[in-house]
């Protein structure tokens, strides 16, 4: 057993306080950091005191939420702003004032930043600290025009790699305006597959030159200033027969090594059927823990698991412990070290601050 520190698991809390399992649970070594759920929101007081009361038990840990604008995005009232869905910017980036002078584009990469300061700058003044965002699947379309990935959709920026890429760039700027870090999924691409990883498992079968000339290209030309990314519950068997968040190959060979990224890697949602199902078998949450792990991943997500007696997460802490214990799981350095760049720099605003700040007035007016 090796006494490296490092705390992989995100779960998640069951209402708008913190319990008592709660509490045992976020104190455990191995757990890293929380993701907000709309249950856990009532109202900006509320959400403030529970991400305080988190950070009581540990100070290092992690408060992260869904927050990427449209139909994602978990607090949308006592001032919080609705933010357009990210089609929105790739829909003004093709409005040019007059045919190929690029102000549209201009016009949308402003609108980007001012989105993600946005974004920041409420969610670090009610106590989250990260943000899963931006999404950088490409939305690719079917014979009628209509999106291919209806779980994406509005979600992408856009159908070209190159328009995403200046974006979600764009989107970055204004969160690190905020001192928030970043989150590029879902690596290499989910818009190109119509099945909801969510309910099934969905399969690309494109090469991985094609896939890596169109949906992955934005990782490439992002990854000095991405900080973290989240991999597609999608298999891609003529790459690996694995899905990317349970592939070395998509991880440390084509991520890290091809595309030269040096950030967090999370896994997504380990209750999602995507990842239940690793070489035709059903495997437990420990199993698929220990899988994205191994493959590379620095962190992964159980979600709305506490509700109930949670046991469903008492088993993965204890499942994980005792994988690390027998040596089929081993914690890295560098991995907490990555888990730790993503808490936000400098001092979060004060609500009533921020709403009168200059700098935030005006990105509200340039939001679509």
């Amino acid at each position: 057993m090796t006494d490296s520190i490092h705390s992989p698991l995100i779960i998640d809390v069951a209402g708008h306080t913190l319990s008592d399992a709660d509490r045992r649970r976020l104190a455990h070594p191995l757990v890293g950091g929380v993701i907000h759920f709309a249950r856990n929101w009532r109202d900006r007081e509320q959400l403030a005191v529970l991400n305080a009361e988190i950070k009581a038990v540990r100070p290092d840990l992690l408060i992260c939420v869904d927050h990427e604008g449209g139909r994602v995005q978990r607090f949308r009232t006592d001032g919080f702003t609705h933010l357009p869905p990210m089609r929105a910017l790739g829909e003004r980036w093709m409005r040019d004032g007059k045919a190929g002078e690029g102000s549209g584009a201009m016009a949308a990469m402003d609108a980007a930043t001012a989105c993600g300061y946005v974004l920041g700058a409420e969610l670090r003044a009610a106590g989250v600290d990260f943000s899963f965002t931006p999404v950088l699947d490409l939305d690719w379309t079917d014979a009628e025009g209509a999106s291919r990935s209806r779980v994406i959709g509005d979600r992408a920026f856009h159908a070209d790699a190159r328009v995403t890429a200046a974006l979600a760039r764009s989107l970055m700027h204004g969160l690190l305006q905020a001192g928030v870090a970043n989150c590029g999924k879902h690596f290499p691409g989910h818009g190109f597959v119509a099945a909801d990883s969510h309910v099934d498992i969905p399969v690309d079968r494109r090469s991985l030159t094609a896939i890596l000339a169109d949906d992955a290209a934005p990782y490439g030309w992002l990854s000095t200033v991405l900080t973290s990314v989240m991999p597609a519950h999608v298999i891609y068997p003529r790459v690996d027969s694995r899905p990317a968040g349970f592939s070395s190959k998509w991880l440390n060979d084509i991520l890290r090594s091809r595309l030269c990224f040096q950030g967090a890697i999370f896994s997504d949602d380990l209750s999602m059927a995507g990842a239940r199902l690793i070489d035709g078998r059903e495997v437990s949450y420990t199993e698929a823990a220990v899988a994205a792990l191994q493959a590379g991943c620095d962190l992964v997500l159980l979600c709305n698991q506490s509700v109930g007696d949670g046991a469903p997460i008492d088993d993965l802490i204890e499942g994980l412990s005792r994988a690390q214990v027998s040596g089929q799981w081993q914690p890295r350095d560098a991995s907490e070290q990555r888990r730790l760049a993503l808490l936000p720099v400098g001092s979060a605003p004060a609500w009533d601050e921020l709403m009168t700040s200059p700098r935030y007035m005006a990105a509200l007016d340039l939001i679509p």
